[in-house]
């Protein structure tokens, strides 16, 4: 048994960010945690990840809409308080989001949503064509308008799960860089887990492995998880034009430091998370489209990752209804970062307390039950 790691209670399956943020939030809860995080997979979601937080521009069902606001809501205050414990500042910025509409029928759609936002309280702001251009010069003239959220923004992925690993360890957990291959478990009762060189007991197990939550052994239930390649473009920030978050469909450019991040792909490749030279001009053609000045650019550099995809789109949370002491943090598709603050809290509650004053039924694993496979 690895030195430190005797009296667990808690076992955080996965580091990035989700199970970075169910690490910290137990060990603040007064739990022991082991973190087992092996040396970051290049191919890994998020370190691959853009860091937006687009609660009401990226696509989400009536059911994950207000998860998603809540956890959006967290990060303003998170970020002040790791860059107060640990020195990294995550990249918070609430620069607001534009979805922008090339036809009718889009900007239709857009003010329909944007009506809807504001209706349920949230700000969401239909900008004409006119308004659009004088804001942003440097979007594509031919674009109609856009669905404007003042509230959403970016961070950086990379320093984000850099300071909640850093947290973690300064509230007592543990980080094991090694990974888990497979739940130890007594009479449907977890009693650990197993790596490559050892058995951890531990009370609890949360499964945060994203699109490798899979292939973890000794589960009660496969998981029906795929992994998804998005591949992401890094270009220089074109000159001339102020820094702006612009989407459309799949396709994203945002700033950060001098760079422009071009995304992404939505590829069901296995876990290949090679790029591609077709997937890297699909990427830069959406984003010229977006901003004609990104066109010209050389290309910095590229990669991709693989994003843990549900068949329903939604993150899988919450205790396993068949073995005592699994929990799962996992599933989080697209939206891993942005959701990533409230799982963790969720995971907090449930790990120290048995409950969560967030609702969670609609993101039980049960309801990929034989036969209810889209929820």
């Amino acid at each position: 048994m690895p030195a430190g790691v005797s009296a667990t209670q808690v076992a955080v399956v996965g580091g990035g960010v989700i199970g970075a943020a169910c690490a910290r939030a137990a060990a603040q809860r007064g739990l022991r945690v082991a973190l087992f995080a092996p040396e970051p997979d290049a191919a890994a979601a998020s370190a691959a990840s853009a860091g937006m937080l687009a609660t009401q521009i990226e696509p989400l069902d009536d059911r994950l809409l207000p998860l998603a606001v809540r956890s959006r809501n967290l990060y303003e205050h998170l970020a002040a308080a790791l860059k107060d414990t640990t020195g990294i500042d995550i990249g918070f910025r609430r620069t607001g989001i534009a979805t922008v509409a090339f036809a009718e029928q889009e900007a239709a759609a857009l003010q329909d949503r944007a009506a809807a936002q504001r209706l349920s309280g949230l700000r969401g702001d239909w900008l004409q064509a006119a308004e659009l251009h004088q804001r942003w010069p440097g979007i594509a003239p031919e674009a109609l308008g856009a669905l404007f959220a003042p509230e959403d923004g970016c961070l950086d992925p990379a320093a984000l799960t850099a300071a909640l690993q850093a947290d973690a360890r300064r509230l007592g957990a543990t980080v094991m860089p090694e990974g888990v291959v497979r739940v130890a478990a007594t009479r449907a009762r977890v009693s650990g887990v197993v790596t490559a060189h050892s058995t951890v007991p531990a009370e609890h197990v949360v499964l945060a492995a994203g699109a490798w939550s899979p292939r973890i052994g000794g589960m009660p239930r496969s998981l029906p998880i795929q992994p998804v390649r998005g591949q992401l473009v890094a270009t220089a920030w074109p000159d001339g034009v102020l820094p702006m978050i612009l989407y459309h469909g799949h396709a994203y450019l945002l700033p950060r430091g001098s760079e422009a991040i071009l995304g992404s792909t939505m590829e069901w490749v296995g876990y290949d998370a090679r790029t591609t030279t077709q997937g890297v001009a699909d990427v830069r053609e959406a984003a010229e489209r977006l901003c004609p000045a990104v066109g010209p650019l050389p290309t910095h550099r590229v990669w991709a990752g693989l994003r843990p995809m549900t068949p329903d789109g939604r993150p899988i949370l919450g205790a396993d209804p068949d073995m005592v002491g699994l929990w799962y943090a996992t599933g989080h598709g697209r939206n891993g970062i942005l959701l990533a603050a409230i799982t963790g809290e969720i995971l907090g509650d449930l790990l120290a307390a048995g409950r969560t004053d967030v609702d969670i039924s609609q993101f039980a694993v049960g309801r990929f039950a034989p036969g209810n496979a889209d929820g």
